[in-house]
């Protein structure tokens, strides 16, 4: 066998030349939209990616609205949320409002399958930007 040359490539920023997420071997390689937020009192974005606002739909309810839309339905949200007590706390899908390509809508439950707003909800939507 012969020797094998390995290159480094260095890059602060990478962009799909046909636009959205660039990919490797058909992966996309970032999170289609990412978010930090406050979800008590005044919601407030800490940090986020492709999400544009978050709405405040009443306790423990938030819909997470994305700066561009996502190519379909089909995509898939995984998050966190932390309760201010003592407990444990879950962050489900909204089934109250539709699957959409603009929004994601969650809840924070507590342990006691109560409505809670939460002082850190964090959220990861894996798809295709439209």
């Amino acid at each position: 066998m012969g020797d094998y040359l390995m290159s480094i490539i260095k890059a602060n920023d990478i962009q799909n030349a046909s636009g959205g997420i660039p990919s490797v071997k058909g992966q996309k390689l970032i999170p289609t939209a990412w978010v930090n937020f406050k979800g008590t009192s005044t919601v407030s974005i800490r940090g986020s990616e492709n999400v544009s606002s978050i709405t405040d739909n009443g306790t423990g309810s938030y819909s997470i609205n994305f700066a561009t839309s996502l190519s379909n339905a089909n995509y898939s949200v995984s998050g966190m949320c932390e309760e201010s007590g003592s407990g444990y706390a879950h962050l489900f899908i909204d089934r109250t409002y539709a699957i959409s390509t603009n929004a994601v809508h969650i809840q924070s439950i507590k342990e006691n399958d109560s409505y809670y707003d939460a002082v850190y909800v964090m959220a990861h939507i894996l798809g295709g930007q439209a």
